[in-house]
């Protein structure tokens, strides 16, 4: 079933997001692994190496100097056929490339600039898949978080796994003191945390919260403000927060963990349902809580 599942994720990211332009910020590199000096256009069996600046499924854009060989191939009236070379590495460090063929639309100078060329190319075939995959991953968590941006993972021992979360047991950082607190529920735009203390003295302070993730492995620090402390039932020491996160501090890596829950939810439905294992009115997304009002200290 994993076959037909990339398959369909794969035709998902192409069908919804074929036209939508992602542009390489230093953010976008470093999360793709992206090597720059291994990115060339190639033509007529010369290449040169260039600046890729964006992409979508169908057009980049590259930018080159208007003294280089590039340049001189490039800015023909009807040049030839090129491909342009993305280079990635992988988890394992080895480098992954491959070529892309395509034409080219427009050559004309980037921002006025008398050295410097903006190219426009047409993809003539269809992206390798592992590049639909990287970048439809990214576009994908970007739309996710906004349009499910308050959506509640609850965690438990399955959305641990799926989320790459080897433990609830978290650290915050309450106004530059750090705390042991038991993760909750996790979301695009926040999360809820147990943890010792005072509802009232928790209240509208600024919090830094430590994630720690697998595959890959990396910490992420999330910034936030608590909105909301309530103690739980029968207990007047142990309150449960809830932590609104600072748009600004919600990474792309992060934002990626989160989407990654949802996509494998998304695949385990579609494993249960050409299996015949679950009815087709059956909960949509297992495991993940509609938003609710933040909580008040009482």
């Amino acid at each position: 079933m994993a076959t037909v599942v990339t398959a369909q994720t794969l035709n998902r990211y192409y069908d919804d997001y074929k036209d939508t332009e992602i542009t390489f910020s230093k953010e976008i590199m470093r999360t793709l692994k992206m090597d720059p000096r291994q990115i060339y256009i190639k033509s007529g069996g010369l290449q040169w190496p260039c600046i890729i600046s964006s992409t979508t499924f169908n057009i980049a854009k590259i930018i080159i100097g208007t003294k280089s060989g590039a340049y001189q191939v490039l800015s023909k009236q009807e040049p030839a056929p090129v491909s342009l070379r993305f280079s990635f590495y992988q988890p394992d460090g080895q480098l992954m490339s491959f070529f892309v063929s395509a034409r080219v639309q427009i050559c004309q100078p980037y921002m006025n600039s008398s050295d410097l060329a903006i190219v426009q190319l047409q993809y003539t075939q269809r992206p390798p898949d592992d590049l639909i995959q990287m970048i439809g991953n990214i576009l994908d968590a970007n739309g996710n978080a906004v349009k499910r941006k308050e959506d509640r993972i609850i965690i438990n021992q399955d959305s641990m796994r799926r989320l790459g979360i080897t433990k609830k047991e978290m650290v915050v950082t309450i106004q530059n003191v750090p705390r042991h607190c038991i993760l909750q529920d996790l979301s695009f735009g926040g999360a809820k945390i147990v943890l010792m203390g005072l509802a009232q003295y928790l209240l509208k302070k600024e919090v830094q919260l430590q994630l720690e993730f697998e595959d890959p492995h990396e910490i992420i620090t999330l910034s936030g403000v608590v909105v909301g402390a309530n103690f739980i039932e029968g207990r007047k020491d142990i309150i449960v927060a809830s932590i609104k996160f600072a748009e600004e501090s919600v990474s792309l890596p992060y934002k990626i963990h989160i989407n990654k829950y949802i996509t494998s939810v998304r695949k385990s439905e579609l494993d249960n349902k050409f299996a015949d294992e679950v009815p087709e009115t059956a909960t949509p997304v297992c495991g993940v809580a509609p938003a609710a009002p933040a909580a008040s200290a009482k």
